[in-house]
């Protein structure tokens, strides 16, 4: 097989009304529960935000996604009480569009339980600035491993269909996560792993400093990054693309998109560009991971 590399063109007009339909429809009312996640090695207690579908509609054991939150955390920046009501609306956005489909969707909270619950400023994560204790690449794998353990443990979740995703630091910690050396890969062999990952806007060069060139992944991996990123590098994760064995990486890059395009402040909202990569990324994500599950359709209410 050889690796897939897409860029996305030009839609037309109908994008306009699909991404409008998608953003001001009618949400339907999930919450997020918080929960708390297994220890691994003596490690402290993670917490974890779960949105779950309706059981009526979705009946019985569901696929699931593990979510790595970005370098600002799970939080609205704005927030002065930081619980599951306070979460940011990116956090919301994509837990209740997998709820919808009928997905169990997990946040780890790698940050708060660590004493950073409002997460970092951009350009901090240079000459080891930020804690080694939430390091994307040597951590918070650990972390993804112990959401997957903890949805793989639940009645209402398919054990066998576990995917992960991940957003910028999180995004990292997806490639990460996924690797053949990654940590914690020991482990997991003898007790499966996620289905396939999906990682938005990651630092790359990291990544491939970390674990060298030609990234090596265990499962299906899409990459999606705007080539006017302005806070990761495009081309190194193009770069990284290219390098990749051939056949495990799926690379898309979105002509003029910015970092974290897919949240819906009026900031990103305001730039086209940023919302026809969002429109995008939805659909493209939905459809990467209904390929590597069993199609099941929901329940008539």
């Amino acid at each position: 097989m050889r690796l897939h590399r897409r860029s996305l063109r030009a839609i037309g007009t109908s994008w306009v009304f699909a991404t409008a339909v998608l953003f001001c429809r009618p949400i339907l009312a999930q919450s997020a529960e918080a929960v708390v996640l297994p220890t691994l090695d003596g490690d402290i207690a993670l917490t974890g935000y779960l949105y779950r579908p309706d059981p009526v509609r979705w009946p019985g054991a569901r696929p699931a996604v593990v979510m790595l939150h970005g370098r600002t955390g799970v939080f609205s920046a704005t927030a002065k009480r930081l619980n599951e009501q306070t979460l940011s609306g990116r956090t919301v956005l994509w837990g209740r569009f997998w709820a919808e489909r009928g997905y169990v969707g997990l946040y780890v909270d790698s940050f708060g339980p660590r004493g950073h619950p409002r997460g970092f400023n951009a350009g901090t994560n240079r000459a080891g600035q930020r804690p080694v204790e939430v390091n994307e690449i040597t951590v918070r794998p650990l972390d993804a491993r112990r959401g997957l353990q903890f949805l793989r443990a639940r009645e209402d979740v398919d054990a066998s269909h576990v995917f992960l995703q991940g957003w910028s630091n999180g995004g990292s910690a997806t490639l990460a996560s996924v690797h053949a050396r990654a940590p914690g890969a020991s482990s997991a062999a003898s007790g499966g792993g996620f289905r396939a990952a999906v990682a938005l806007y990651p630092a790359c060069r990291g990544v491939e400093r970390h674990f060298g060139r030609g990234f090596a992944a265990t499962v299906p991996l899409l990459l999606l990054i705007g080539t006017a990123d302005e806070e990761v590098s495009f081309s190194a994760c193009e770069d990284l693309a290219d390098a990749a064995r051939a056949g495990e990486l799926e690379f898309v890059a979105y002509p003029d998109a910015q970092h974290s395009f897919d949240s819906p402040t009026s900031a990103r909202r305001s730039v086209p560009a940023n919302v026809k990569a969002s429109e995008d990324a939805l659909q493209r994500v939905e459809a990467f991971f209904a390929q590597h599950r069993k199609a099941a359709a929901p329940a008539r209410p």
